[in-house]
């Protein structure tokens, strides 16, 4: 009974995903429509609508409402790889698809986990002197790399989008990249200056006035631990055990939901403290700090992408549900990619000028930790560093000496900040892999911040 009851469910939740990813088809249709990218289109309308009256029960429940055209791509989408919202690690994706996974990634309406925040007129602008570089236009050709910007010394020296005939076509300086990872770091910047302005003690504080971490294996640890992912959680987590979490889709649950499923029993024990890199302690930094904030937490936020980082064009960033109190805040970010940049040379402009959010920058990089593990092959190439501080990837292979912060995210996505020697790489990216997507590291990232241009 058992069996039968595991094998109905997996064909329930089959033809369920079936009729979902239709919706998102139908959809992406209507988007390819709305914006004119009508060579992608069959235009031809459904004879069902042409037959039945207009506004009858038949010409709704055939959606003769809706835009009747299907496309005429090749996309990939039945291939289990290529299912959900991102595109699976050792998938080699044609063009047609990489077109429909980039509506997915930048375009679909995400307003059910994301909300909006409004720049003001006041953003801060960048100085141009661009130069021609040869290979990140060849690499662009050919791999899933979205966006490259190369920013030194007070001026932007490249600037490249995918060519047009790879990506380009569908891309502008108002498109957002979406990603989880990288708002970890943004969530760490949050923090800093939640400390300094009074809301938290410092990074060796405990959260243990936030009832939601009351008897779990988080109770009584420092946020440092947090900062740097050795919380001794790995036995309930491990986000590279075939790209799942033990704890399961923690991360579409608001915090207390996860508590009471997975941390609020006898059973649950803290392991040692080592590297584990997972997005659940990120989530429990960014709901600390609203807890902590309360009623000023938007007033931050202002302060921060508005009077500070100058953000030109407005901002997504995640919930998981409706009440503030069960710690529905995500770490998720879409931000375009100026904006991008904006808020690396932010995190810049405060550690060189020493600023008390400098200061913060400055501590969790004398605090960082080793990743030891596995040799660290887990990661993709663009993350494999040698160290872990504070949400950001340090101690990258070949910038010995070099004060690094490194922002990776889910396809590639890296940004690279010199915070001594004013060098920016911010490189968005729809696709990463060891094969047909893997671009070089070495020359997009290590080399442009390790000798300049």
């Amino acid at each position: 009974m058992k069996k039968i009851f595991i094998i109905l469910t997996f064909c329930f939740l089959a033809i369920n995903n079936l009729f979902a990813e239709e919706f998102k088809i139908r959809i992406f249709n209507e988007w390819l429509f709305k914006n004119g990218y009508h060579q992608y289109l069959n235009l031809e309308q459904n004879q069902l609508c042409k037959d039945e009256p207009k506004f009858s029960n038949n010409w709704y429940y055939n959606n003769c409402d809706k835009f009747q055209g299907t496309n005429n791509l090749n996309i990939k989408t039945k291939n289990k790889k290529l299912s959900g919202t991102n595109i699976a690690y050792h998938s080699n994706p044609n063009r047609d698809s990489l077109i429909y996974y980039l509506w997915k990634y930048s375009y679909r309406d995400r307003s059910s986990h994301l909300k909006e925040f409004k720049s003001t007129n006041n953003s801060y602008d960048f100085k141009f002197n661009l130069i021609e570089d040869k290979f990140v236009k060849k690499q662009l050709k050919t791999k899933g790399i979205l966006s490259y910007l190369y920013y030194q010394d007070g001026e932007v020296l490249i600037d490249e989008f995918s060519p047009k005939e790879r990506l380009g076509e569908f891309l502008n300086n108002e498109t957002k990249f979406y990603s989880m990872s990288m708002g970890k770091s943004v969530t760490s910047y949050i923090l800093g200056h939640a400390i300094c302005d009074g809301y938290i003690d410092g990074v060796d504080a405990t959260m243990n006035d936030w009832p939601q971490l009351q008897n779990s294996i988080y109770y009584n640890q420092k946020l440092i631990n947090f900062l740097n992912m050795n919380t001794g959680d790995q036995k309930y987590i491990n986000e590279f055990e075939d790209g799942t979490s033990k704890l399961g889709a923690y991360e579409d649950r608001d915090i207390q939901t996860t508590m009471l499923i997975y941390f609020r029993n006898k059973d649950t024990k803290k392991s040692a403290e080592t590297y584990n890199y997972n997005g659940f302690v990120s989530q429990l930094i960014l709901n600390y700090v609203k807890f902590k904030t309360g009623e000023n937490y938007e007033k931050l936020y202002s302060k921060i992408f508005n009077d500070k980082i100058k953000i030109k064009h407005s901002i997504l960033y995640g919930f998981t549900g409706q009440r503030e109190e069960n710690g529905n805040g995500h770490p998720n970010i879409s931000a375009t990619r100026f904006d991008y940049l904006r808020i690396a040379k932010a995190m810049m402009d405060d550690y060189q000028n020493d600023t008390c959010v400098g200061k913060y920058l400055k501590e969790i990089h004398k605090r960082r930790i080793p990743k030891n593990y596995n040799n660290n092959k887990n990661e993709p190439e663009y993350n494999r560093t040698k160290s872990y501080g504070g949400q950001f990837h340090m101690d990258y292979p070949g910038l010995k000496d070099k004060v690094i912060f490194g922002m990776g995210g889910y396809g590639g996505q890296a940004i690279l900040i010199d915070m001594e020697n004013s060098r920016i790489v911010v490189l968005n990216s729809l696709h990463y892999n060891n094969g047909a997507y893997k671009y070089n590291v070495k020359k997009l990232l290590i080399d442009p911040i390790k000798k300049g241009k």
